[in-house]
């Protein structure tokens, strides 16, 4: 399925050779993100994925760096999260060394112009204001903070416009110093290209690579005291409603399990929120629940947005269809329809090079661990209807609910109500 090897500064190559495909993706991922940041840093491992993409000595532009890669076709960008960091290439094959370079040459060359610096600090301010601006967005900002009070998770991954603002180029340089080492990154290739190329052109673009600094590892998540409702009301046509609960990390034997409880709860047309909340009671255009695996914590979280007066039915049947998984079992023909559906999806996703390449380097810098497609259908295969109800009685409970709401909703209000037990 995949090969690896690690070069001498601990820099770990993952590729997978997929030869029916005419491209090839290529994956850096950082083991870095927003919880790894204090209070006063809120932000900067976001600011300095934008920063990486400003310029280098060689390709001295944003547009130099990104006109390399559209030139022949390709796509580049990245993203930060909590616990990573990536940057990506998409290519035609003849073109991978191009990209290997271009992608190298940011991580290791980023000229930290003070110019771009004040430049991207607007953007990032307005990439703020935009998530703060729509309400769909603020609701989930407000439901991370219930679910991770006092914690760097529960911040927004963009940070505070107060830090952005305090965040100069010493700061950004002594963060990528010390968390951007080779041993914390993981090079991910997947499409066209056979493992000894991709190896032997990675080892000519960070084979010199060398730790500036030592890495900060982030603190652990510690359970708090907690509020369990945020009501931001805004004159706007729907509410928005995210309904949370805690869930499951990374390393959980169970999270599987959760994973296709998700499935039959909001994924998809088919799954028990589409058919309840949309169909039979027509209350929301958009309805649909997620899961969040961390390292040490997790989610399981719900969206929906609804004609306001028609909010707390909305919540009601949400809660309702949330609690059933906990007071009956799933039917064998639901469960092998959340089976088949589950590995289906993977399989489809995986059929593209950049998926591949996600899917081998984030298992591996998250988990230190990849598994194949097969063994996640091993997995998936032996879920049983039990599990499910079992997974179902240790999560979800009233009790340890988050409700966030923005919309024009009046104080006091039932959906308060609701998940107060």
């Amino acid at each position: 399925m995949y090969q690896k090897a690690t070069l001498d500064n601990g820099l770990r190559i993952v590729t997978r050779t997929m030869p029916q495909t005419q491209s090839v993706s290529i994956c850096i991922f950082v083991a870095v993100g927003s919880r790894y940041e204090t209070n006063s840093q809120a932000g900067i491992s976001h600011f300095v994925e934008h920063m990486l993409f400003r310029g280098t000595e060689r390709r001295p532009t944003s547009k130099d760096i990104s006109e390399a890669i559209e030139r022949v076709g390709g796509v580049l960008n990245g993203g930060t999260d909590r616990e990573t960091t990536v940057y990506w290439c998409k290519v035609a094959c003849p073109h991978f060394e191009l990209a290997m370079g271009v992608l190298s040459d940011m991580l290791i060359n980023s000229k930290l112009d003070k110019d771009d610096i004040e430049k991207e600090r607007q953007i990032i301010i307005e990439e703020i204001n935009m998530s703060y601006d729509d309400p769909s967005s603020k609701a989930g900002i407000l439901i991370e903070k219930l679910l991770w009070p006092g914690d760097p998770l529960g911040r927004d991954i963009a940070g505070t416009k107060k830090a952005v603002s305090a965040i100069n180029r010493d700061d950004l340089a002594e963060y990528i110093r010390r968390q951007y080492v080779p041993s914390e990154t993981v090079l991910s290739i997947a499409g066209g290209v056979e493992h000894g190329e991709a190896a032997e052109a990675v080892k000519r673009c960070l084979g010199g690579w060398a730790a500036a600094g030592k890495h900060r590892k982030h603190k652990p998540f510690e359970e708090r005291s907690y509020k369990r409702v945020e009501i931001e009301t805004r004159e706007i046509e729907q509410t928005h409603i995210c309904l949370a609960l805690p869930g499951l990390s990374l390393f959980d034997p169970f999270r599987f399990t959760l994973d296709m409880l998700n499935v039959a709860l909001g994924s998809g047309m088919s799954s028990r929120l589409f058919s309840v909340v949309r169909d039979k009671l027509g209350l929301a255009y958009n309805v649909q629940s997620y899961v969040d695996h961390l390292s040490d914590t997790g989610s399981l979280m719900v969206y929906a947005g609804v004609d306001s007066a028609k909010a707390e039915l909305a919540l009601k049947a949400i809660i309702t269809e949330l609690m059933r998984f906990r007071e009956e079992a799933i039917s064998a023909d639901e469960l092998s329809k959340v089976k088949e559906m589950s590995k289906g999806q993977l399989v489809l996703r995986l059929e593209d090079s950049r998926h591949m390449a996600g899917w081998l380097g984030g298992q591996e810098i998250r988990a230190g661990r990849i598994l194949t497609v097969d063994e996640v259908g091993n997995i998936v295969d032996a879920v049983t209807a039990s599990d499910i109800q079992h997974v179902a009685g240790r999560l979800i409970d009233i009790s340890r609910m988050r409700l966030a709401v923005v919309g024009p909703v009046k104080e006091p209000c039932g959906l308060r109500e609701l998940v107060a037990g």
